[in-house]
């Protein structure tokens, strides 16, 4: 694979980079669809999103942050003005965040029957989507550290899964998603990051403090990406090191993505993401998240204290 890598200002080697392995083709096959979402901790579908709906959508977050003066016309372009009045005409930012997350043509993608028709197949029985959704419109110069979504999302149970939705197309110099091939299988820092209590340590680090290149090279695994096309989705369970790559557009066009989160409908949902006005993590509802900053603001730090978007890309 080639292309620009670029993770915490740091080259990624591109001996380092795989494509991901192409699941589509078992979705007629659920059965081995699943055990390689078991095997791999990841599953790479290409296409299986209508890419008119995503377009819609694209359009209507894009259309939100034209509004408050952050993107260009063409919005559908998502190229950054370097500007912004969003703090002005929204004083609180979780307000407006909440309801560019909540628009209709965006969740007609999170929430709609396709995706719960994948994610149902993936379970073997009924699943839903968790109300909370995790947006991220990332600018030039932002990215989003190796982490697992797990000490975030299983309170109660660990039968949930990601859905990373790319809302346009994402080469390799825009910031994609990357995961580390095997890491569902790095049982030491599962464990370690499965022991972690925010509750009484609240300034704790969750996510791997090296960057990808060096982090990589250490435990002798491969960093899986792809250019992301619309109607594609990566899936991947809570026990899978993840992050995304420094966004490097020399046009300044922002990279935008949805994550949304299912499980089983029968299992016991956790009352911080579901519902009309979920809190969030940390209690701050969408207000909380990296994208309720205006494009211009830097994003929070790599901690584990009160913004908890950092660690769910």
């Amino acid at each position: 694979m080639t292309g620009t890598f670029v993770s915490k200002d740091l080259a990624v080697d591109p001996a380092l980079v795989r494509t991901y392995r192409d699941s589509t083709d078992l979705l007629a096959r659920p059965a081995e669809l699943r055990q390689r979402l078991v095997d791999d901790g990841y599953l790479f579908l290409r296409g299986v999103l209508d890419p008119k709906m995503i377009a819609a959508a694209r359009q209507e977050v894009f259309g939100r942050l034209a509004e408050v003066g952050e993107i260009k016309a063409p919005v559908t372009d998502g190229i950054a003005t370097g500007t912004s009045r969003r703090r002005e005409i929204f004083p609180d930012p979780g307000v407006f965040w909440k309801s560019v997350c909540e628009g209709p043509a965006l969740r007609a993608v999170t929430h709609g029957a396709r995706l719960r028709e994948i994610q149902s197949l993936l379970f073997d029985e009924p699943a839903v989507p968790l109300d909370y959704i995790a947006l991220r419109a990332a600018a030039r110069g932002k990215s989003t550290g190796l982490h697992f979504d797990g000490p975030y999302f299983t309170r109660y149970h660990d039968r949930i899964h990601t859905s990373w939705i790319p809302l346009g197309e994402v080469p390799t110099g825009e910031g994609p998603l990357v995961v580390v091939e095997g890491s569902n299988r790095f049982d030491d820092l599962i464990a370690e990051f499965a022991d972690l209590d925010f509750a009484k340590d609240p300034n704790r680090r969750a996510d791997i403090q090296e960057d990808f290149a060096t982090f990589a090279k250490a435990r002798n695994a491969r960093l899986l990406t792809t250019h992301f096309r619309p109607g594609d989705i990566l899936v991947f369970g809570m026990t899978t090191l993840h992050g995304t790559l420094d966004n490097v557009s020399p046009v300044d066009r922002v990279r935008l993505s949805v994550d949304v989160r299912y499980q089983p409908d029968a299992a016991p949902k956790d009352e911080r993401y579901f519902g009309p006005d979920p809190k969030g993590r940390a209690g701050g509802g969408y207000g909380e998240l990296n994208g309720a900053r205006p494009l211009v603001e830097k994003w929070h730090a790599l901690t584990g204290g009160s913004h908890a978007d950092q660690k769910v890309e």
